[in-house]
């Protein structure tokens, strides 16, 4: 053997079987207050994401009456923060699993801040619509990264849990935005003022964020799979209080694995493939289901009358949005306890199945037109939603091997993000077609295909151990 640098050339299959070995330990491990930590630093990136996407649904009104968009602008003021996450979904994943997570999730909100900050400051429609479009490209970057370092830095069980909050993390960033743009609504801010500040304040918890972040470390799976293995120990030791010592005490290198060989891989095992397939099934209905009517809940109730107040003006609009939100958040939290005790399966059929249910009482709502049916729907959509979205990226991430976590989160949010654009810009025009029950009905499809694909298509993975090279199973525990 040559040293190099203070790297030590050594046989890639060599290095594989000790990363391998390395990687079975720590996935088995219990982790430490630190990985929980970590874990929710990385999920906490939701609540960013969902402030400055529902921001802008509360916002757009005042948007329209200083900009006057055309039907093209308004569909890429609405949608384009989605595009940008598209883009975001597949070079960040991408880029964790050639850069690492941490540089990458430091990068990701240093972009967010600097890009919320720069939003507030558009001259004009094209401007933001611009802005919206590159703010989403570090946020899908993130939420590639954040996932790939829960299922590395927490332990069995946990990230899986961990995971799941998300939908809980994103109804509490709606109702704050909610909240704080009724309070700057209520306060008399002028309307042109009001919608920059509120997209603008999206860059004070995305600060706050990048300093916590500060003090996290790599994750000792991806410095195991960089070869960084003297470094991976010290992590190791920090997050799981493992001392990896089937790996020697110096760096090696290694070679990158192909990114081409992703899908080759998930196909290759039975497990992993139709638990992948069931995840970018269920990413794309929830996205779309989220988008097409969740996101344009507001608009719904102010064209159906409800809210309260004279006419249903916007304040009464937004007091019940945001009680419908505060309950999906309650929902979104006690997601991680029904994964526990129903598995992921059981979790994503009762998901899916109570936002069918939901769907179809709005369309009943709408075609009886009474108003507190229209509002049961939306409820009962969003308490089912926020458990059928909850673990979608999760398993992506979980099965998939450690050298293309990253590309597999990315991959996984692709579908969400891709069903998210494309909801944005055709519900509209599907209600203008086939009017609210239409559109909603053609929503519920969406619903019934990710009950039937929980309940046809996915193995049970609840603390899954994945194995590259051994047989892969999942676990209960």
């Amino acid at each position: 053997m040559s040293s190099s640098n203070g790297r030590v050339a050594m046989e890639q299959v060599e290095v594989d079987r000790l990363a391998d070995a390395a990687n079975d330990v720590l996935l088995q491990k219990s982790g430490s207050r630190s990985s929980t930590y970590g874990g929710w630093m990385m999920i906490a990136t939701i609540l960013i994401e969902a402030w400055d996407l529902y921001a802008m649904s509360f916002v757009l009104v005042f948007i329209k009456s200083e900009y006057s968009p055309d039907a093209f602008q308004l569909g890429w003021l609405a949608g384009g923060v989605q595009a940008g996450a598209l883009v975001g979904a597949i070079l960040g994943g991408w880029a964790a699993d050639r850069l690492g997570r941490r540089r990458m999730f430091l990068i990701t909100m240093v972009l967010f801040v600097v890009l919320a900050v720069a939003q507030a400051f558009s001259a004009n429609a094209w401007d933001l619509i611009i802005m919206r479009i590159l703010i989403g490209v570090p946020l899908g970057a993130d939420i590639a990264v954040g996932y790939t370092y829960i299922m590395e830095s927490m332990s069995r069980g946990a990230r899986d849990r961990m995971g799941s909050r998300w939908q809980g993390m994103f109804g509490l960033g709606e109702v704050l935005s909610i909240v704080a743009v009724t309070i700057m609504y209520v306060a008399g801010i002028d309307h042109e003022t009001l919608w920059r500040v509120a997209l603008g304040l999206g860059a004070i918890p995305a600060i706050v964020l990048l300093l916590m972040r500060l003090k996290m470390p790599e994750t000792p799976t991806s410095l195991v799979h960089s070869g960084n293995f003297v470094q991976a120990k010290q992590v190791a030791k920090k997050l799981f209080d493992e001392t990896l010592d089937m790996l020697p005490n110096h760096d090696v290198t290694v070679t990158k694995p192909k990114v081409g060989d992703f899908l080759k891989v998930i196909w290759a095992d039975k497990t992993k493939r139709r638990a992948s397939i069931f995840a970018w099934i269920s990413n794309a209905c929830q996205g779309a289901e989220f988008t097409a009517f969740g996101f344009y809940i507001p608009v719904i109730l102010v064209t159906a009358g409800v809210g309260v107040g004279e006419g249903g003006n916007m304040i009464g609009t937004n007091l019940v949005t945001a009680g419908i939100f505060s309950l999906a958040t309650i929902s979104g939290f006690l997601a991680p306890v029904m994964i526990h005790r129903t598995g992921h399966r059981g979790v994503a059929r009762w998901g899916f199945g109570l936002a069918f249910i939901g769907l179809l009482l709005g369309a009943l709502g709408f075609a009886t037109n009474m108003s507190w049916i229209i509002i049961l729907g939306a409820a009962v959509l969003m308490w089912g939603h926020y458990w059928d979205a909850s673990n979608g990226m999760t398993i992506a991430s979980l099965v998939a091997p450690s050298r293309f976590k990253g590309t597999a989160s990315g991959f996984g949010y692709i579908f969400v993000k891709g069903a998210s654009f494309f909801g944005a810009f055709v519900f509209p025009a599907m209600t203008a077609a086939f009017g609210h029950i239409g559109a909603t009905l053609a929503v519920s499809i969406l619903s019934l295909v990710g009950f039937l694909a929980a309940q046809f298509i996915l193995p049970e993975v609840y603390g899954y151990i994945e194995r590259e090279k051994a047989q892969s199973g999942a676990v209960q525990s």
